[in-house]
């Protein structure tokens, strides 16, 4: 069964910090693109980070620059998204998901566009709060 999970959400305190993890079973990552989305309540699912099928490029939207890390594991098959200085404005489900081809090999899809990603978690909640 070709399937993300997602893991290492949960509540942290403002400006702590959290390490979320997407495990690929039944597919390698080797020639995939992947990127973390998240949704707030009441709320559009956005995208927050991309990195490259090689891992050597990445994208971030404004709100996290800085204060977030997208890295990628083949020989794990896992992506990880480093978060630190959390506010309460990134509380939300947090999603991975996978983009296949040779585009992505040496840049990061676009998060705007979902239709690139063919396969996606079912989410991990990330609560900050005091």
């Amino acid at each position: 069964q070709l399937q993300l999970v997602e893991s290492g959400g949960r509540l942290v305190q403002p400006g702590g910090s959290l390490k979320l993890s997407c495990a690929a079973s039944g597919f390698s990552l080797d020639h995939y693109a992947l990127a973390w989305f998240r949704q707030a309540p009441g709320k559009e699912r956005e995208g927050v980070s991309s990195i490259s099928s090689r891992g050597g490029s990445t994208h971030y939207v404004d709100s996290v620059k800085g204060r977030f890390t997208i890295s990628k594991d083949n020989a794990e098959n896992t992506v990880y998204l480093q978060m630190s200085s959390l506010k309460p404005e990134d509380t939300a489900v947090y999603y991975c998901a996978a983009a296949y081809g040779s585009t992505w090999y040496y840049q990061p899809p676009s998060v705007a566009d979902e239709s690139v990603y063919v396969y996606w978690g079912r989410g991990t909640q990330v609560t900050v709060s005091s």
